[in-house]
């Protein structure tokens, strides 16, 4: 993962999960934080957008399998 964007993506993380040492990794999925449920998910994202102040679309919120897949849409935002 981008060491920047995973430095930034940490604490959006932990707000929206409301636990201060979540672990964060390429790998990590909604199967590995037990409060990562269709609620959380989009207070994720609009934590991330704000965060980056970027936009998902609508089918990019439902496409990332995992971490490492978000912070490649978040870097191709940023680039882009």
């Amino acid at each position: 993962m981008s060491d920047e964007i995973s430095q930034r993506l940490k604490p959006v993380f932990e707000n929206v999960f409301d636990e201060d040492d979540v672990e964060v990794t390429a790998s990590t999925t909604a199967n590995d934080i037990s409060e990562w449920d269709s609620l959380r998910h989009i207070r994720l994202i609009i934590a991330v957008e704000k965060e980056f102040g970027i936009k998902f679309l609508t089918s990019e919120v439902n496409d990332f399998k995992n971490v490492g897949e978000l912070v490649e849409m978040i870097q191709s935002k940023i680039a882009g």
